[in-house]
């Protein structure tokens, strides 16, 4: 007698069938995975192989209300393929997908070789290499996309960027910082505007995996052709705000925070470093006070003196712009070095 699949909607593995990655009399095995917001993602084991099932939901999976369109899909699909052109060992291999039910199926990568770079960051394991070797890639896959018109016209997802991150991030951080509300709210107009290459959206640690070929990029779903600023900025912004919760590891993770930078500007040749490094020292204090303020708080900053924290140098640097990245990172620093005891 045939076992019955685990599957949490038929639609699901007629479409595994359909697209050739398990038989129509196959039972196969759906696993839950945890950690995303925005969408469902199963482990699928079938007769010859596991792999990745991921489906974008319409209401993002966190307190405040948060909805985004399911079209994102098929963006981060359009993503992946892109990226697998360009650098096949860092990002999951694409295997089907159907845009009509918002699904696509992704090589599953196995975590005991691809751990989670925010759980090695969280467990003290901080090593500049491994930040180097992202900012390389995300630097790469800049600029191999850079004035690309067949990318900037396929990529034209700003409603979708703005649902995901301009408005949950910087609008809504602002209707809590009158003071600042029109600075952020400048910031995300300028983000919006500029169009010179293809961003992910989502450079966080929680979506990178540190594989034995290098970084893999998870998550694309915000992709949009815009603002490289904006991915350079989100992905730094996590290496600051971790240093208030490891303290022991703080000078290696502004060590990373500088290995990042410097090896992402080794590969940006499409604008001049002064006016993009401007762009992303300008940006980010605006999402450090974004991952507190906003939408999208992390869950690890519970003591409100460290939130607080955030807030007072934030606000400072939205104030008074950096011009430089190293210039945010020692303000950051200055800022904890001041807090009592």
């Amino acid at each position: 007698m045939m076992m019955q699949s685990n599957s949490p909607d038929p639609q699901l593995d007629a479409f595994l069938a359909e697209h050739g990655l398990a038989r129509k009399d196959e039972a196969a095995s759906w696993h839950p995975l945890t950690g995303g917001v925005s969408s469902d993602i199963w482990r699928v084991d079938v007769a010859t192989r596991s792999l990745c099932v991921k489906r974008a939901l319409s209401t993002l999976k966190v307190s405040a209300c948060w909805e985004a369109p399911v079209s994102r899909n098929a963006d981060e699909w359009a993503w992946m393929e892109f990226a697998a052109q360009h650098c096949p060992d860092n990002v999951p291999t694409p295997l089907a997908h159907d845009a009509k039910l918002g699904v696509f199926a992704m090589s599953f990568l196995a975590p005991d070789a691809h751990p989670v770079w925010k759980q090695q960051l969280m467990d003290g394991q901080v090593e500049p290499q491994t930040a180097r070797a992202v900012g390389r890639l995300v630097g790469r896959l800049h600029a191999v996309s850079a004035d690309n018109g067949e990318l900037r016209e396929r990529f034209d997802t700003l409603d979708n960027f703005r649902a995901l991150r301009l408005d949950p991030y910087l609008i809504a951080t602002s209707k809590r910082h009158p003071e600042l509300e029109s600075r952020l709210q400048y910031l995300a107009q300028r983000t919006a505007s500029i169009r010179t290459a293809l961003i992910h959206g989502d450079v966080s640690p929680k979506n990178i995996l540190v594989g034995p070929k290098g970084p893999v990029l998870l998550d694309a779903e915000c992709a949009w052709f815009g603002d490289p600023a904006f991915d350079l900025a989100f992905c730094l912004n996590h290496l600051l705000l971790k240093c208030l919760v490891r303290h022991g590891e703080r000078e290696a993770l502004i060590a990373s925070f500088k290995a990042l930078t410097e090896a992402y500007f080794d590969e940006a040749d499409w604008e001049l470093r002064a006016t993009l490094e401007a762009r992303t020292a300008e940006l980010l204090p605006a999402l450090l006070l974004a991952r507190v303020d906003g939408k999208s708080p992390v869950e690890y900053l519970t003591d409100e003196a460290q939130r607080n924290h955030v807030r007072a140098v934030a606000t400072r640097l939205l104030l008074q712009p950096a011009g430089y990245l190293y210039q945010v990172a020692e303000a950051f620093e200055e800022q904890i070095q001041s807090r009592p005891a």
